[in-house]
Parts: C-alpha cells; structure tokens; sequence
C-alpha cells in the first residue's frame, strides 16, 4: 500500500453527518425511497417495483483495492470525489447492520444520490435496521452518474468509493468485502458461501449438521443452499446465508444478510421452486433488470435486459430461510464444480480440500463477466471479494477445516463425460453425506475417494473412467493444469500444493 493513503482522511471525519446538513436525507422510509425514484420505476403486476439499470453486472476490472493493488494519488482522489460530492450533492443516506454475531456485526452506512434512492432501497432491504445511534463502521458513497467507472476500497478505512455504477450489487458487495477481511483480521476466515442446517432423527434423538457451500454466484450455490433434501418432518434442513459468511475459529459460522437476499431469477418458475417464485412475486420485493412491460407483466423467462437479472426479497417471504442466520457448528464443506472430469462428489482430506479451495473451479457467470458466461474460471475460494494474501487464504482453510474436524467434498452438478448429473441425483447424495450414509472407496482412475454405494441412487452409472473418454490423458492434462495454478501462490504450504488431486 503507498504511503499516500496516509493523506486521505478517514470517512468518519470526512463524509457529512446526516442529521447536520439539509442536503443529506438520513434514513428515508422503504417508501420514500421509492417515491423517489418513480420516475425510473415499472410497477409490476404484484405491485413491486421493477428497474432497469445501466450496468447489469460488477465491474471487476475497475476495481482496486489498497491492500493489494499499488494505489497512486488518482486512485485516492477517487475517494476524494466520493467526500465532496457527499457534501454537495443531494443525497440519501441509509444506515443498515450487517451481521449478528457480536464479534462479526458492523454498522453500515450508504450514501447514494436522491434520483438513484433504488438502490438504498434494494439494499436496505438486505440488511437489519440499526438500534440506537452508533457510529458506522463501514461506510460506502456511490455516484452512478460518475463520467468515469471506479470502485475504489480503502479496507482499513473500512470506505468503499463506487463511480460510474448504477448497480446494485456494488453496493451490496462493497460491505460484504469489508466484512470478510475483517473476519480474516480475527483469526477466521470470510467465505463466499451459502450455509444450511439439516436435522435429523437418529437412535440418540436429533442430530443437526451445519453444511456450507462454496461457488460462484449463478453456479448453483443458493439452489444447494435452500433445498429442504426431500426430508419429511420432524427432519428438516433450513437456509441459513446464501451468499457471504464468516468461518470463525470456534467453528461457528457468522451470517452476513439478516433481512434479505439478492437472487437471480431468469428461468423461475413456480413449480420447481415455488418457495422463491413466491418471494420473488411478493410486493415487498425489488426487482432488478428483470423484464416486465408497459402494463407490468413479469416474465421471468426473458434475459432482454440480462441473463444476470435479480429480485432482492426478504427472508420473511421465503419458506426455507430459517428465522436465525449463525450457523452454530460447521460439519461440512462442499465445493461446487461442474468438471465433466470429476465423479459427482467426492471426499476430500484437509490438504486436498485447501487445494480445492485455491483451485475455485467453477464456470464463468453473467454476474461476474457476461462476455465470457459458460467459460471454464478458477476463482480462489470461488469468492471475487478477498483482499489480501490469496495463499494464506489456502493456508488459514487448511488449518480450520483441520483443526475443527469438518469434512470437506467436492460436488459436481454438471455432467460426469456425457452423462448428466440430475438434481435428484445431487440432493441424493446431499441427504447421504447428511446422515453418513455412503459407503467410500478409493477410486483408481482419479485419485480419490469416491462413493462405493448411495442409498437411493445408482451412484455405478457416475465412473469417470467409464463416462469420459482417455480419461487418463485427460485427468492427467488437469492435474498439469492444476499444479500450474497452485504454483502461482509463493505464500500457500507446500502440503498443499502437494495435494493437488
């Protein structure tokens, strides 16, 4: 970081108290931010408001942060820009509380222009409101009519300056980034994960197993996370995140999201997920670049605006969102891949699961890079959003996972060679692992320790050495691959870049 950071003045001193100035609007209502932005507003059918942006997805390649990119006076002065406009311009300012766990909750403030008041809206609507008046700890100005695009992030400021970007996914991630660093300054480790806990009846009562899941947005990260696994009552499994949390080192997991979360919806459909289409419909939504003509009929099968299109909905309208957001014991992690080389799941050992974690296989969504939607990526820690030494990252989720015991696995829910993996076939083996009912073997053709048998499903049918042609040649051209990338992180332990699988 250049010593020219030093120059620029925390926000704190900086940015205009709300309840001193007539040009800041401090803590409007839902509604009053809607009044304020109904000039840019479709209502729909179900009486939410629907919007169409500008930009439609995060704007990875404008963005630095001061950690780990060499920031030059310019790059402050974006933040500079940030403070005056705060003070000159009308705005709108809204306080929100991310997370609940006493050691992991941060009091946010955002800054928006009035005529953009739909984006404190969607993200108000994220987060709980704050009790009392305490001072911000986190705080965010975003100016979408900026002539240039930046989004700037000064971490230990805990400041995050968004030009250019009408987006609302910037605002949203601009504090989740700052929660996740700070969750790696306590000893834990912030992850780009969903959360769920599943209940079980057993001889000895009921058991609870905490699951988290890793994988980039659009991947179907979220669809794992809110799945009830076809369980029948007493037995249960609930969403907790589907979107950013904290592994902290007592094995806890800190929720980020307490009052809503941001979805994709191209392709709902209210028979395979009728939980979410109701939420989605409900008027206490907010949608974004999701189509909906003159008269405000939604159709949720158009991508006319972007493939990448969202609702942001409360937890109270979905069904399988749990009341609670901490998870209070992890016990498993799963990988999410959609490698036609890999079995559909597999189990991995500490070392291998850190070097899944710096591997981040996954595919490229219309949330991260539209132009290369489709397109084979490796993220680390599938997470666009950390700052700060990536291999020590790999290091810290070796240590946790060991340390607390969790299993870990890799979970492909694309397709094994040609042969597809269903979603029944995923929740199959999610039910399994849940109850520790698979039988494992070690498989010769990868390497790994693979599923021998699967109550309810025909797990033979899934043999990468049958399924993928020159299986062998292929594994290995991966394995060449995958070693090359680990090779990339001078800070990550040898033991893991040994066990590249």
């Amino acid at each position: 970081m250049s010593d020219l950071g030093m120059t620029v003045q925390s926000p704190a001193e900086r940015l205009p108290d709300p309840a001193e100035t007539d040009t800041v609007e401090y803590d409007p209502s839902f509604e009053r931010l809607r009044e304020h932005s109904r000039d840019l507003e479709t209502e729909t059918e179900f009486g939410s408001p629907a919007y169409v942006s500008e930009h439609r997805s995060r704007n990875a390649d404008a963005t630095k942060n001061a950690v780990d990119d060499e920031f030059t006076a310019s790059d402050y002065q974006y933040v500079e820009t940030a403070y005056d406009a705060a003070h000159e311009r009308e705005m709108v300012c809204l306080d929100r509380r991310i997370g609940r766990h006493p050691e992991n909750s941060y009091v946010c403030r955002l800054f928006v222009p009035k005529r953009y008041a739909r984006i404190a809206l969607a993200w108000g609507k994220l987060l709980e409101p704050v009790d009392g008046d305490p001072e911000p700890d986190f705080y965010t100005v975003q100016l979408p009519d900026h002539d240039e695009v930046a989004v700037r992030v000064v971490p230990d400021a805990g400041v995050t300056a968004v030009l250019g970007s009408d987006y609302t996914g910037e605002a949203k991630k601009s504090f989740l980034r700052l929660f996740m660093y700070y969750a790696k300054q306590q000893g834990g480790l912030g992850l780009h994960a969903g959360t769920k806990r599943v209940d079980l009846e057993t001889d000895d009562g009921t058991e609870t197993v905490g699951q988290v899941f890793l994988g980039l947005s659009g991947t179907g990260k979220s669809t794992l996370t809110a799945h009830g696994l076809d369980l029948e009552e007493p037995e249960e499994a609930t969403m907790l995140q589907d979107d950013v949390c904290a592994l902290r080192p007592d094995g806890s997991v800190a929720g980020s999201e307490g009052q809503g979360l941001y979805v994709k919806t191209v392709g709902l459909d209210a028979d395979e997920q009728p939980a979410l289409y109701d939420a989605v419909t409900h008027e206490s939504a907010v949608l974004e670049n999701v189509h909906a003509d003159e008269d405000g009929a939604v159709d949720f099968d158009s991508d006319e605006h972007t493939a990448n299109a969202r609702a942001v909905i409360e937890r109270d309208h979905l069904a399988s969102a749990d009341d609670e957001i901490d998870l209070p014991g992890i016990d498993q992690v799963f990988f999410i891949t959609r490698n036609p080389a890999m079995p559909p799941i597999a189990k991995l050992t500490p070392e291998q699961a850190a070097a899944a974690f710096m591997l981040g296989e996954s595919v490229q969504t219309s949330a991260g890079d539209p132009s290369k939607a489709g397109q084979s990526i490796r993220v680390v820690g599938t997470n666009p959003f950390i700052v700060g030494s990536k291999g020590e990252e790999g290091n810290r989720f070796r240590d946790l996972v060991a340390d607390l015991g969790a299993e870990c696995f890799v979970l492909n829910t694309g397709s094994v060679g040609d042969r597809d993996v269903g979603v029944d076939d995923t929740v199959a083996l999610l039910r399994a692992v849940s109850r520790g009912s698979i039988e494992w073997r070690d498989d010769d053709a990868t390497g790994l320790t693979v599923p021998a048998s699967v109550p309810d499903m025909d797990v033979s049918r899934f043999g990468v050495a049958d399924a993928l042609d020159d299986h062998e040649d292929c594994i290995e051209r991966l394995r060449t691959e995958r070693r090359s990338h680990l090779a990339r992180f001078d800070d990550l332990d040898d033991e893991i870049e040994d066990a590249v699988y």
